[in-house]
């Protein structure tokens, strides 16, 4: 779930690492690892990967489901992301290394792999799923979740159409790979058997909308052709405006609990 394509962005002296993890972590990204262990239910002694780990999140649930029985293990490309999931959660081994040729050690295997909201930003899909399946021990079992199309999620679309008015068109790649037919496809094509998937919906919630709108703000700018070619001071004062008109929507949003919005994805799983 590591959004790399977001540039160095930093909000006061946090870095966007740093902001993902104190502003998106625990509202959006928790209920749905909680969501997928719910789904392929590790038992104690497993050994579990989170592929794409980012600042952690799916590796620290496992960890607390395991407890010491278990053996997690978080890979992310993302440097900067494995430095706050250090930091947060110093027991897990952290692994700096690509999906499509992953640092494992000595053939080591694991009996449940999840890569959530990942898989989407992969160059290479098919060798990263070989690498999943290489990855899996016999009878294991794998989850992967990727956003549905953000037309289907009236907030998010939005919040794009307002940021489309400074970028012209913005292929957001988080919701890049929103079909669930094509990836069951690609596990069935990797190797995996009795493939399944579903789209799950569920309400979000964030008390602090300002710090979602600005990141998620960062992340289409950052994701958007214009914006990759923006020097680093208009790519700021483009981001200040866009989050500037997108006010309404955030204020169409939300009541007294915060900013609340419905969030579908698709959950792929599949056997070793």
């Amino acid at each position: 779930m590591s959004q790399n394509q977001a540039p160095g962005y930093a909000m006061g002296q946090a870095s966007f690492p740093e902001m993902y993890e104190r502003w998106l972590v625990g509202p959006l990204f928790r209920p749905w690892a909680e969501v997928t262990f719910e789904e392929v239910k590790p038992s104690p002694g497993h050994r579990v990967l989170d592929i794409a780990c980012g600042t952690g999140i799916v590796a620290r649930v496992a960890r607390e489901r395991l407890g010491a029985d278990g053996y997690v293990v978080g890979i992310d490309i993302n440097p900067d992301m494995l430095a706050v999931a250090r930091t947060v959660a110093p027991d897990i081994d952290w692994r700096v290394g690509t999906a499509s040729a992953l640092p494992l050690r000595g053939g080591e295997q694991f009996d449940v792999i999840v890569c959530q909201q990942g898989l989407q930003f992969f160059p290479d899909k098919p060798a990263a799923t070989a690498e999943m399946r290489r990855a899996l021990a016999q009878g294991g079992r794998l989850a992967v979740t990727t956003w549905r199309s953000d037309e289907e999620i009236r907030f998010f679309r939005e919040l794009r159409r307002v940021a489309e008015r400074h970028l012209g068109p913005v292929a957001d790649l988080r919701h890049s790979f929103a079909n669930a037919a094509p990836l069951e496809a690609l596990l069935r094509d990797a190797g995996f058997h009795d493939v399944r998937s579903r789209t799950i919906s569920r309400t979000m919630r964030f008390q602090d909308g300002a710090s979602l709108l600005r990141l998620n703000t960062i992340a289409l700018v950052g994701m958007s052709a214009a914006g990759k070619a923006m020097a680093a001071q208009e790519r700021e004062r483009v981001v200040e405006d866009i989050v500037s008109e997108s006010a309404p929507v955030l204020q169409s949003h939300s009541d007294v609990s915060g900013v609340t919005f419905e969030l579908s994805t698709n959950l792929a799983t599949a056997k070793g």
